[in-house]
């Protein structure tokens, strides 16, 4: 099948290079000109332009978009639709409001061009383990494009069917239509929120280990854990085991005491919707406000609970800290 991929950042070049290796083919465009010709070595069409883009496509046409949400995300896929046609599909897979989505798909509707928005998890680690992908639009224009998700997605990957499903759901692959328009960003906006209280529990507890020899406690209730011995432990057998505790093991590997991470945690967004979302529906978020909070502290005093979360991020998502 073929598809444009526009954004070739972190995620978006990985994500062409796993559709090119499923046999996909790709047309490839980036504001900078390196990232394209890299692909283009690899099998891609690159192109040097929207309007180059939009000739490369057979109809109907398919274009996903993989920049950082906010204005880059409005202006290239308004730019998109000036040039596409009826019929053609426009996929938003950065970390839009889902609300944008909605007004997205309302206006790209009115010319007959369909909008998907697919919350996209897997950071730089996607192209060998694939992406969980949260779509929300037009089912039709989904289902179409359908063998573009399958192929992005992880597949079973080794994780058997919880116990009790009905089995026959794309979920199980990885993929997902999670509803209409705004409903795959709304998901991952969730995700993301879900992400930084799994974070900060893991980042406090290692505060806790690390602390456990301080000069206040009676000596006998003093410890001198070494962080990165129980970060392995836990990784075997453990009801904490996760992905994020194997980052977090590898980073203390390297370097026990995080020297290299100020502590400076950024957010991109996404908890402080998930709050929002919230408060609009009156349900208790403690938990996921709270780490929220904690990111917004990190910036104005560093504790080594921040070192860990910035390792975390550094180590799904290729995060820099400020000034790195």
């Amino acid at each position: 099948m073929q598809i444009a991929m526009v954004g070739l950042g972190r995620m978006g070049a990985n994500m062409a290079r796993r559709l090119l290796r499923a046999g996909h083919e790709c047309v490839v465009y980036n504001r900078t000109p390196e990232p394209v010709a890299q692909l283009v070595a690899e099998g891609a069409t690159g192109v040097a332009s929207l309007a180059e883009l939009a000739e490369k496509l057979t109809p109907p046409r398919a274009a996903w978009v993989m920049v950082p949400a906010g204005e880059i995300t409005e202006r290239v896929v308004m730019g998109l639709a000036a040039l596409f046609a009826p019929g053609d599909v426009i996929i938003d897979g950065g970390n839009s409001y889902f609300k944008d989505d909605i007004r997205r798909a309302g206006m790209l509707a009115e010319r007959g061009i369909d909008y998907l928005d697919a919350g996209t998890s897997g950071g730089v680690w996607g192209l060998e383990r694939g992406y969980c992908l949260m779509v929300g639009g037009h089912k039709p224009a989904y289902e179409r494009l359908e063998p573009i998700f399958r192929s992005l997605a992880p597949g079973e990957a080794g994780v058997a069917a919880s116990p009790g499903r009905t089995p026959g759901s794309s979920a199980e692959q990885g993929y997902l239509h999670c509803g209409p328009s705004g409903a795959g960003h709304f998901a991952k906006m969730v995700h993301n929120g879900i992400e930084y209280g799994l974070m900060q529990a893991y980042a406090e507890g290692f505060d806790i280990l690390r602390n456990a020899n301080a000069e206040a406690l009676p000596e006998a209730q003093r410890y001198d854990f070494a962080l990165e011995d129980i970060a392995e432990l836990w990784r075997r057998g453990s009801v904490v085991t996760s992905w994020l505790l194997d980052l977090s093991a590898e980073a203390l590997a390297r370097d026990p005491g995080l020297a290299n991470f100020s502590g400076f945690v950024q957010d991109s967004g996404e908890g402080r919707w998930t709050v929002q979302a919230a408060i609009d529906e009156a349900v208790p978020a403690e938990v996921l406000t709270a780490a929220l909070y904690a990111r917004f502290r990190s910036r104005q005093e560093h504790t080594f609970a921040e070192k860990m979360l910035s390792a975390m991020r550094q180590g799904f998502g290729g995060h820099v800290e400020p000034g790195k």
